[in-house]
């Protein structure tokens, strides 16, 4: 567990993703942790194309529906932003809400509605083989909802981000995830990523709460 502290402080070099863990999982890996995360009270769905993904997404959740969309590389590649977040569109969108608050004066009644919504939709950055799912965040924004105050989450997963432990979990974060945020970041904010929070789900004792569409093409980091 000794790797976690190199999360503690943003990157000072330019850091090079690890290939390595930009594989996509077989099909038995990808049977292997499903099956586990089954056992752990998370759904999984898994679907061959990422056009399946969001035709499943529709199905998990209702018209209708309060959703708020975590900042996930995976959600746009997926085009599922201007899809969700669209005023008059099928869904309650959060974003659409906050949108139109003042966040001088209304900034801690938007951080309670980002905290709690009906549904939250986003990604992860690492699922074992035996059932261990990781988050890591710079922000923490999406970790509370994800680890309990959202009524429900769903998260799209690329097969890419199927590891065999939760330690080999740690490592691809270190080792692929930051390297491609801190680029991400330092092209649109000006500034590094770091690892500042990390979630760990190892079991959900909600039953229907959580659902996982594992998809079998490379998406996010």
């Amino acid at each position: 567990m000794s790797n976690l502290l190199v999360f503690s402080k943003p990157a000072e070099v330019p850091l090079v993703p690890n290939q390595a863990y930009s594989q996509l999982a077989n099909d038995d890996q990808i049977r292997r942790a499903a099956n586990a995360l089954e056992l752990n009270g998370i759904k999984t769905i898994v679907v061959a194309t990422a056009e399946e993904a969001k035709t499943k997404l529709v199905e998990v959740i209702p018209a209708g529906a309060e959703v708020f969309t975590s900042s996930s590389t995976t959600l746009i590649q997926l085009d599922l932003l201007d899809e969700i977040d669209r005023e008059g569109g099928r869904y309650n969108s959060v974003r659409v809400k906050l949108n139109g608050m003042d966040r001088a004066t209304q900034g801690r009644e938007m951080q309670k509605l980002g905290a709690t919504p009906e549904y939250i939709v986003g990604s992860v950055h690492a699922v074992s083989e035996t059932g261990s799912v990781i988050v890591a965040s710079s922000s923490g924004s999406q970790i509370g909802p994800y680890a309990s105050t959202a009524a429900k989450v769903v998260w799209i997963v690329g097969a890419q981000k199927i590891v065999p432990t939760l330690e080999e979990g740690l490592n691809r974060i270190e080792e692929y995830s930051l390297p491609l945020e801190d680029e991400r970041a330092q092209k649109a904010y000006g500034a590094h990523s770091s690892v500042n929070k990390l979630l760990v789900i190892n079991r959900e004792m909600n039953p229907n709460r959580t659902t996982m569409i594992i998809v079998k093409e490379n998406l996010g980091f």
